[in-house]
């Protein structure tokens, strides 16, 4: 399998203006984990704990950078003057049936939130989704989270299931989760 960089068409690291902010793109390598996992710890306790892993324990970053390495997964790590403020992923798993499909995770700080990172996370995801000639791309949702919901439905996703009391948190409450998705076309297509 090719390496993410080989499979990316975009250039990076590349820097945008968003929302009055300085942030650049990038794709994140094992040189990230310090700044990861003190991103991850600075989030709060509600926020992390709808984090499908808990990015702030070593042990989880590395397995995710081992991932990256091996190309199942390609983060891109959004990057002001404070450090690290968001990231997306790409998750995908060329040996299962469901090979040409990828799922795509998104988180930013709530300080840099309704400044565009996620959805030029969510862009960026996109190209690399259609560069590793995926069809189809899926999210999960917490079914609480409205303003997540309409982000992504505003980018084209769709609902497609509800799991009634999927999600349970590290208070031990249980939440209702959304799986979307959304078919890919070559960008401007």
């Amino acid at each position: 399998m090719p390496s993410s960089t080989q499979i990316i068409k975009r250039t990076y690291p590349r820097t945008e203006n968003l929302g009055g902010l300085e942030v650049t793109l990038r794709l994140m390598t094992k040189e990230d984990r310090a700044g990861i996992i003190q991103f991850a710890s600075a989030q709060s306790t509600t926020d992390r704990s709808f984090l499908r892993m808990d990015i702030s324990d070593p042990d989880v970053v590395d397995e995710w950078l081992e991932n990256i390495a091996h190309g199942r997964t390609v983060t891109i790590v959004a990057e002001a003057k404070a450090g690290i403020v968001g990231y997306g992923s790409l998750h995908h798993n060329e040996v299962l049936w469901t090979s040409h499909i990828g799922e795509i995770r998104v988180f930013v700080s709530p300080e840099f939130r309704s400044k565009g990172i996620a959805q030029a996370l969510l862009v960026e995801l996109f190209s690399v989704a259609l560069g590793m000639r995926l069809e189809r791309v899926v999210c999960q949702i917490p079914a609480e989270q409205d303003r997540v919901r309409a982000m992504f439905e505003e980018a084209g996703f769709q609902p497609e299931a509800i799991m009634s009391e999927w999600i349970k948190t590290t208070d031990g409450k249980l939440h209702d989760l959304i799986v979307m998705s959304r078919y890919l076309s070559p960008l401007g297509g």
